[in-house]
């Protein structure tokens, strides 16, 4: 019978973690593809129009590839920059574009913010530690003194988490990729780190 126990929680070992990942992207997908406007049927002999799902976040990403590719050529264009400059300068638009503007460049621009982790002494007095990630190194911009750093402290299986103001002598590199350790506190630990 323990035989029986073990091989039943082995299997929940592999199914659990298969199945909430099918589920999680087929539920992306098919929110994705309800973002159209128009569905994209595909007409099959002898049945009719079907909709495959899948094929809106194809076109999706197909649609943003080729924006992207044009924009690395026109980004300096005029138009572009008139654009930018007017919604860097509206008022509400500038908050929501600039926030969206820097998280996404944060993970996939130039300027990625998130390749410095560091491990933060958050609370020296119970040695209390976080995994964080360095996201400014100079606030004197913003009137903090230049000893101290802005580090974001993900939260485990979320996407959100907090910042925070330290102490350069309270935080201490970390000798592993971002991508590995942001893995590793979204996964609340349990994930092995190459």
């Amino acid at each position: 019978m323990k035989k029986l126990l073990n091989y039943f929680f082995q299997g929940l070992l592999v199914v659990i973690p298969i199945s909430v990942t099918i589920v999680v992207i087929y539920k992306i997908i098919f929110w994705i593809d309800g973002l159209l406007p128009f569905q994209l049927p595909v007409k099959l002999p002898g049945i009719g129009e079907v909709n495959i799902p899948g094929l809106g976040i194809l076109t999706i990403v197909v649609g943003i590839t080729i924006f992207g590719y044009f924009a690395k050529f026109f980004v300096a264009n005029p138009f572009f920059l008139l654009l930018e400059r007017l919604l860097e300068r509206t008022p509400l638009l500038k908050i929501i574009y600039t926030s969206v503007k820097d998280l996404i460049e944060a993970f996939v621009g130039e300027k990625k913010r998130f390749n410095q982790p560091v491990l933060v002494t958050v609370n020296k007095e119970s040695q209390v530690q976080r995994i964080g990630f360095i996201t400014k190194n100079d606030l004197t911009e913003i009137g903090i003194s230049n000893q101290k750093l802005a580090v974001y402290l993900p939260f485990s299986y979320g996407f959100n988490g907090q910042l925070v103001i330290v102490p350069s002598e309270n935080v201490e590199k970390i000798n592993a990729s971002g991508t590995e350790m942001m893995k590793f506190v979204i996964s609340g630990g349990v994930t092995e780190v190459d």
